[in-house]
């Protein structure tokens, strides 16, 4: 359709995340949102194909890629934006709050490379900042509450929204990390619902509610105004307190420290050590009778 864009998903079923090929039909100008770098935590070996095949569809249906966009500093994957960039010349964005993370983080990982100035990746986007893919106008908002620099891409009448939400019968992300705030995830979802009802919005993950045995990441404002975690006129403080108790219960995620670290650095991995091998840290916290062996 005529001012509309061409959307296509590509679900990471190991991480359970939608990268998202975005493309203007007028022009075949593209943008890639969230891209996935196949990571086996076991052997520490990287792999290309989730992104070669998002390269492929762009390639087979002659689209230009000008952005590698993150919505923010994944904790659930290693992106794939560098080598996007490395095989398109697309620019990687991401939310102007990075530098948050990056500050947060730095001293976690004793990462005294990292410039915590944002400068590893090609563009900062303010909030409200507008933009063009081609013919189609882009607006980014600034969603923080998940992380400090969360952000949603809205695309005509779709809008990606990242780690916010979910689908309307699994609820709402997770606000524990650090930096995170439960208060503003709420004013930030509650931002986005005050869209159009019509409008689309495309889902960063999806882990099957219960009692639904297929995956899915597209719904509608109208739908997400009835999720489960907002319903029935959920107050501000209800949905902390709601938020709160259920961080609490929550595992870290399995890659949270393999893709923090890359992904503050634009995807990219830490200076390989002398030895010419590119290492990543594990934070170890002793507890207990456990410092008596050190």
């Amino acid at each position: 359709m005529s001012g509309q864009p061409v959307i296509r998903a590509f679900f990471d079923e190991p991480t359970y995340t939608v990268s998202y090929l975005v493309a203007d039909p007028a022009t075949r100008k593209a943008v890639i949102i969230d891209p996935v770098f196949d990571y086996d935590h076991n052997s520490g070996t990287v792999d290309t194909r989730s992104v070669e095949a998002m390269l492929k569809a762009a390639e087979e249906a002659c689209y230009t890629i000008e952005w590698a966009l993150e919505t923010h500093a994944h904790a659930d994957h290693l992106s794939g934006a560098p080598y996007i960039k490395a095989r398109t010349g697309a620019k990687i964005g991401i939310g102007e709050h990075i530098t948050e993370v990056q500050r947060i983080f730095r001293p976690i990982f004793n990462a005294t490379d990292l410039d915590t100035s944002g400068r590893d990746f090609d563009h900062l986007f303010k909030d409200g900042e507008r933009f063009r893919i081609g013919e189609l106008n882009v607006e980014v908002l600034h969603t923080p509450g998940h992380t400090p620099a969360d952000v949603a891409y809205k695309i005509a009448d779709a809008v990606f929204v990242g780690d916010t939400m979910f689908m309307p019968d699994y609820g709402t992300a997770r606000a524990d990390f650090p930096g995170g705030d439960a208060h503003k995830l709420y004013r930030s979802i509650k931002r986005l619902l005050a869209l159009p009802v019509e409008t689309r919005l495309f889902m960063c993950h999806d882990y099957k509610a219960p009692g639904r045995d297929t995956y899915a990441w597209e719904t509608t404002v109208a739908e997400e105004r009835n999720n489960v975690h907002l319903k029935d006129g959920v107050t501000e403080d209800a949905f902390v307190a709601m938020r709160q108790a259920r961080d609490a219960k929550l595992a870290a995620p399995r890659l949270l420290l393999p893709s923090i670290q890359t992904n503050i650095r634009a995807g990219k991995f830490p200076p390989a050590e002398a030895n010419g091998v590119r290492y990543l840290m594990i934070p170890v916290t002793l507890k207990g009778g456990a410092e008596e062996v050190v």
